[in-house]
């Protein structure tokens, strides 16, 4: 665990997440709240001001000045060393606001009628992000000891992900091989560099990318595979609401299974 405590600024419209927020954070001691504000010219006056690690943007800002879409646009202009990490949460679900998010790099979006939304999990989220920086020559120097694909390891987690039905023409099923592969051979190194790190890095995708292929191909498994099979073929504890297991959840129950194998 970092003793490093994020910088973030929320960008938000509702008095009530606001004081969620705040109430969160208040109870941990690694990410300090610099400022709020419902104003997207505002906030990019923070920017420069506080020069946060993370922020929180509402897309909508509906009872406020502008929007997250401007805040973006007026972001990208700035001369600031270190683009701070964006976590964006929104009600609005289309292909042409994923898309332009996507276009503008938004490390992460959170749809809020969705029914695994929480504060919680926006913070937990900024953080893990927070956590992906590492030197390219640490990253580098990494990749020699994770690309075999013909040994023991490589052919167990491609057995297990064969079971459970993540299939091959899947983007995500290459990433979560490696990541599995990756985790199992270095535990030791998660101080350095954590699996999405490496992936990042050697795959040269953004974090979201990655992360919502692996999870798509995790639902696809779940949707195509038998409850049964499923059941007895991964035994973890799932959360309830939503029925599958993140791509975290799912790459370390599969280290360790196949720890136990070797």
């Amino acid at each position: 665990m970092s003793n490093i405590v994020m910088k973030v600024l929320l960008i938000e419209d509702d008095e009530n997440e606001c004081a969620i927020y705040k109430n969160i954070i208040e109870t941990k001691n690694n990410i300090k709240l610099v400022a709020i504000t419902n104003s997207s010219n505002e906030a990019i006056k923070y920017v420069n001001d506080y020069k946060p690690d993370g922020i929180i943007l509402d897309l909508e800002l509906n009872n406020g000045e502008g929007s997250g879409f401007e805040f973006i646009e007026k972001l990208k202009k700035q001369n600031i060393n270190k683009i701070p990490k964006i976590v964006v949460t929104t009600n609005i679900y289309s292909d042409s606001v994923y898309n332009f998010l996507h276009k503008n790099k938004i490390d992460f979006i959170f749809y809020k009628n969705q029914a695994s939304y929480s504060n919680e999990n926006v913070l937990n989220t900024l953080l893990l992000l927070n956590e992906y920086e590492v030197p390219n020559k640490v990253v580098v120097n990494m990749f020699n000891e994770n690309e075999g694909e013909n040994d023991k390891l490589s052919d167990l987690i491609n057995k297990e992900l064969d079971l459970i039905g993540v299939s091959t023409h899947l983007k995500g099923r290459k990433y979560l091989h490696d990541a599995i592969y990756f985790v199992t051979k270095n535990d030791e190194s998660s101080e350095k560099i954590s699996v999405i790190q490496y992936l990042v890095a050697k795959y040269k995708r953004s974090n979201s990318t990655i992360s919502r292929a692996m999870q798509n191909a995790i639902l696809h498994a779940w949707r195509i595979s038998s409850l049964e099979d499923l059941s007895a073929l991964y035994t973890a504890r799932i959360n309830y609401e939503t029925g599958v297991p993140t791509p975290t959840e799912f790459i370390y129950y599969y280290s360790d299974k196949i720890k136990k194998i070797l």
